[in-house]
């Protein structure tokens, strides 16, 4: 049975890191995170990039929690509380009482990323993703379909913000992602290693079923509104999906599982 350290005090240091997170994730945490719920704990456990610096739990949880934290290495402080302590700390109410404080793994190249993906390796490249629901959603889909990896723009928000992590359900904790600089030309990387471009667009020539599964293939996606630049567009293959008359777009994550769906069906 994991010792935990009974905490009474919202203002206890110890705990400092769980303090207020709603804004401290608005200014970022420079490479420190928050994973919340059971699930997320989970994937934060089994990580083999990024790992977890303490816990904050109700104290009613230690116990059905206790074959998950016994996992943990045996230096990372388990804090317990109540509930009313912890939801004082995070500064809302915290229904699932479950807290991780992460620290991330160095950033990937994106390079790297790229050169290390297998033959018929399936890339989902970002571009401008702002919102933390569909970026959660995504890598979410991308772990599902069996992905390699994730790229970034730089325009795009952080898939280890606490929202993006619980929507993805942790897997944005275990698929590998990179992000590009400000003025990294994407669709010349992607090709220089090998990758076929698709940009999803509803004014895209080519309908998903038509496009061949096979060899490397980045899939690109933009912000919901904007969609892509015109100047990435011109470089890709435009695909679109199908849909009813009068109906111009999906959101955006349900895009990526359509077409990672499609991408992906038949491989092992």
């Amino acid at each position: 049975m994991v010792a935990a350290i009974l905490i009474d005090d919202p203002a206890d240091p110890r705990i400092a890191a769980y303090c207020d997170i709603r804004e401290r994730d608005l200014v970022g945490r420079q490479g420190q995170f928050i994973a919340e719920g059971e699930v997320v704990l989970a994937m934060l456990v089994r990580s083999t990039r990024h790992r977890a610096a303490s816990l904050l739990i109700d104290a009613k949880r230690i116990e059905s929690l206790a074959p998950l934290l016994e996992q943990l290495p045996p230096d990372v402080p388990v804090y317990a509380a109540t509930q009313a302590v912890i939801s004082a700390v995070a500064g809302f109410p915290l229904h699932r009482g479950i807290l991780a404080h992460g620290i991330a793994a160095p950033a990937l190249e994106v390079e790297r990323l790229l050169e290390d993906a297998p033959a018929d390796a399936v890339i989902v490249a970002l571009s401008a993703i702002a919102n933390h629901d569909n970026m959660g959603g995504i890598f979410r889909n991308a772990a599902a379909f069996g992905a390699t990896g994730v790229v970034l723009d730089a325009d795009c928000c952080d898939p280890l913000y606490r929202k993006a992590i619980r929507v993805s359900v942790g897997t944005s904790l275990t698929l590998p992602f990179a992000r590009l600089a400000r003025g990294d030309d994407m669709p010349a990387l992607l090709v220089a290693a090998g990758f076929r471009v698709l940009a999803l667009s509803p004014s895209g020539v080519t309908d998903l079923h038509e496009v061949p599964r096979g060899g490397r293939v980045a899939l690109v996606l933009g912000a919901e509104g904007p969609g892509l630049a015109q100047s990435l567009m011109e470089r890709a293959e435009n695909v679109r999906i199908r849909m009813a008359a009068g109906v111009d777009s999906l959101n955006v994550a349900t895009t990526s599982g359509i077409v990672l769906h499609h991408l992906t069906a038949g491989r092992g």
